[in-house]
């Protein structure tokens, strides 16, 4: 009787895009084992090559959760192949501390109360201020502001770098909007302004912040969050 001898599952699989690379990591195994076997295929002559443009690698690491000093293991194998960098490394695990950051971000923060001139309202996440922003007060969220009032003082939106945010007022009549790090100030009125629409702040394709109608953000960025939907909406 003649036995067939079961091949061992690869660990590494490597497949080739208009891109680049794209290696895929067994998540059952050892990192030891992913370590042996990339360092083994990738010395392969079909993927290392004298005198050809450099290759850029995209790691997918599944349900692998790899440390800052795994990835920087992988990344070391990687160099040592003459043509090949690592552009990305994609996991479905992330860390605790990025995951408490992540909910930290998304949550939306209720507060009800009148900021004051001298006071500063700082938030991490998407702010819901009901209550008006007197003249000197200060409202600041890493996302998106909202304010179920009067907003007449200065208000920073997106303040780490998300030029994606936005703000919103019952009353729009700020000292200073501030998206991300584009400033902008209200033009001086000669004619007092009566309208009762709620109105919205953004960043538009020219870098420029515009004030519109409420209304028209369910246009503009239709990937907001359920709560602007349901303000825009209500």
């Amino acid at each position: 009787m003649n036995f067939v001898k079961a091949q061992r599952p690869y660990y590494v699989t490597i497949k080739g895009t208009k891109d680049g690379l794209t290696l895929y990591l067994d998540d059952s195994c050892s990192f030891h084992d992913i370590v042996n076997e990339l360092d083994l295929m990738l010395s392969k002559r079909q993927y290392v090559q004298e005198n050809e443009p450099m290759i850029r690698v995209t790691i997918k690491a599944g349900n692998r959760f790899l440390t800052e000093e795994q990835e920087e293991k992988i990344k070391d194998v990687i160099r040592k192949k003459r043509n090949l960098i690592v552009d990305a490394i994609d996991s479905n695990v992330i860390s605790k501390e990025e995951a408490l950051k992540w909910k930290e971000e998304a949550d939306v923060i209720s507060v009800a109360k009148v900021v004051r001139s001298g006071q500063v309202l700082k938030i991490r996440g998407d702010l819901l201020l009901i209550g008006d922003v007197n003249p000197g007060g200060t409202v600041m969220a890493t996302g998106n502001i909202f304010v179920m009032g009067a907003l007449k003082g200065i208000a920073h939106a997106g303040f780490e770098g998300n030029r994606n945010a936005v703000i919103a007022a019952s009353l729009m009549k700020p000292t200073q909007l501030r998206i991300s790090d584009i400033l902008s100030r209200p033009p001086d009125q000669k004619e007092p302004s009566f309208r009762n629409d709620m109105e919205c702040a953004y960043i538009d394709e020219n870098g420029t912040i515009i004030i519109e109608r409420i209304q028209q953000l369910a246009h503009l960025r239709p990937n907001l969050t359920r709560l602007e939907g349901g303000i825009m909406n209500g």
